[in-house]
């Protein structure tokens, strides 16, 4: 999709997204359209189930959204923006919330950009969560094809004893197969223990289901590493800009 306002180059088939609700294809659309493959094109798209999530009240995300002309990738103008925030308890990973409950967004207000979460931390988890408005990186980062590892600490209570074994041999989750996890025990006491997980998809509530499968109780859950990237000493609730 490209802007209402963009001008076709050299005969250019283009879909263009207008303003207007979009319940079907209207006689604007039509009128713009160079073509009978222009038209198709345009009358495809409506058909599609997920039309939805790239209209948010008539009108394309320039910097999430994939803008497309011919099929070839328009990269909206404008600075990238990489950061990596400390993600305190408490915060949902959104940049708003119907419930009035407090987002990330609003930790990385003064970075002076709309960012959006690459992947997500529930609400009660914390630790290293990158943010960008970078749609090309996130679509790479997300794409299960890719297994970017994640590593965890994870404070856990209950039967610890031979937890990591345990948590490291299960491969589904209510019947949907998992890759294995790595697991090592970093300390362990009579009732309670912590442990590094890594894991190298990001189903919901993963670690937290596989601890619930162990009768384990998670006391705590923090991110410390994503790939080569590692939180570090970045105090909770902080951010810093990514360079590299």
């Amino acid at each position: 999709m490209v802007p209402f306002d963009y001008q076709p180059q050299n005969g250019e088939i283009v879909e263009v997204l207008t303003s207007k609700a979009a319940k079907g294809p209207s006689r604007d659309w039509l009128k713009i359209a160079k073509s009978n493959e222009a038209r198709n094109k345009i009358r495809q798209w409506f058909k599609k189930e997920k039309r939805e999530e790239n209209i948010e009240r008539g009108k394309a995300d320039l910097d999430r959204d994939r803008i497309e002309v011919d099929g070839r990738p328009v990269r909206p103008g404008g600075d990238r923006l990489y950061l990596m925030l400390n993600k305190p308890r408490g915060y949902v990973t959104t940049l708003s919330d119907e419930k009035g409950r407090k987002t990330v967004a609003e930790l990385v207000s003064g970075c002076g950009r709309r960012v959006w979460p690459v992947g997500r931390l529930d609400l009660d988890s914390e630790g290293l969560l990158l943010l960008t408005n970078d749609g090309d990186l996130t679509a790479h980062l997300l794409h299960p094809s890719h297994e970017v590892s994640k590593t965890y600490h994870v404070q856990v209570y209950g039967p610890v004893r031979g937890a990591a074994e345990r948590l490291a041999a299960i491969r589904d989750l209510r019947g949907e197969p998992i890759r294995p996890a790595q697991v090592r025990c970093l300390w362990e006491g009579a009732e309670t223990a912590e442990l590094e997980i890594t894991i190298h998809e990001g189903k919901n509530r993963q670690i937290r289901r596989m601890c619930a499968r162990c009768d384990l109780g998670v006391k705590r859950l923090r991110r410390v590493r994503e790939h080569t990237l590692e939180l570090g000493d970045l105090p909770p609730g902080k951010w810093r800009y990514l360079t590299q």
